[in-house]
């Protein structure tokens, strides 16, 4: 784990500290001059100066940061900046740099599991890299209900479960993290095949957007076996319940149930040629479903 602030106090201080010295001095200003201007010792100075400082040649390159420096070095020499104005102005610029600039890529190369969400904001606390990452972990909060649900292998369809949890916006499946494969039954013990992630899920996941397609602000899904018993047990628990046509494409047989129940939160369908009768419980979150599905197991 490097956190982006790292690379700014390993990489950019030193190389832009190192060109705004030599910058000042070019100007005429002393050594002391300069310590003093950047609130460094003396010595320091002479390193940066005199080459004895390692510096990242691809913030050296950076247009950005020999704008900022020349910018920084006639302002302090000419007196139309303090020292306190020229730290904002080089703050403002780190800050762009951490948004898309050089600072995100020297971070993605060393956080490769960041290359797959392109240039964001890292700390943007309304980031989809931050979303992505509380859905997984709700996922896997979710996950730990299902495994502790005494009775749910019993309820595991033919075709195994899956619960999916979607970002606030959703488009495609790469928007829903599930499970990779199914929840499967193995001799009574509910096995989980991997750790939760986006875009793995075809079936769950599709339910759940055409769900939320069709007006359903529900964010997550989970399937099991449908049962009588176990639907009506949710009616009961206080769920409102739509069925759908099994052998219809997904898309409108879902559009068709929500039309007639607008507030379902639990979708099902009784089967057809060749398809297992399935029962979908829907929530704000893949923990909320667990939880429904949990408190209802042992009545189907």
């Amino acid at each position: 784990m490097k956190f982006i602030e790292e690379l700014v106090v390993e990489e950019f201080l030193p190389t832009f500290r190192s060109m705004l010295a030599e910058a000042l001095r070019e100007r005429g200003r002393t050594q002391n001059e300069v310590a003093e201007l950047l609130g460094i010792s003396q010595s320091a100075v002479s390193k940066y100066v005199h080459g004895e400082v390692e510096r990242n040649d691809r913030l050296l390159e950076d247009s950005q940061v020999t704008d900022l420096v020349e910018r920084l070095a006639d302002g302090l020499t000419d007196g139309e900046m303090t020292p306190a104005e020229a730290l904002v102005e080089a703050e403002v610029c780190i800050r762009q740099l951490e948004r898309g600039g050089t600072l995100t890529d020297l971070h993605t190369e060393a956080v490769p599991a960041l290359a797959g969400e392109g240039h964001v904001d890292i700390h943007d606390p309304d980031s989809r890299l931050r979303e992505a990452g509380q859905v997984r972990a709700s996922v896997r909060r979710g996950l730990r209900v299902v495994q502790n649900t005494e009775g749910f292998a019993g309820l595991i369809p033919a075709v195994g479960s899956n619960l999916a949890e979607s970002l606030s916006t959703t488009e495609t499946i790469e928007d829903v993290a599930a499970v990779p494969g199914r929840i499967i039954d193995v001799h009574g013990r509910v096995t989980i095949p991997g750790e939760p992630e986006f875009g793995v899920s075809q079936h769950v996941a599709n339910i759940l957007l055409a769900a939320r397609d069709n007006g359903s602000d529900h964010r997550a899904a989970l399937n099991v076996s449908y049962d009588e018993d176990l639907l009506a047990a949710l009616e009961e628990g206080g769920a409102v319940t739509a069925e759908f046509d099994a052998e219809a494409s997904v898309e409108p047989a879902i559009a068709a149930a929500l039309a007639k129940t607008p507030d379902a939160d639990v979708l099902y369908q009784t089967g057809g040629f060749g398809i297992e009768p399935i029962l979908y419980v829907l929530g704000a979150d893949a923990p909320t479903v667990a939880t429904t599905v949990r408190d209802i197991a042992g009545s189907g």
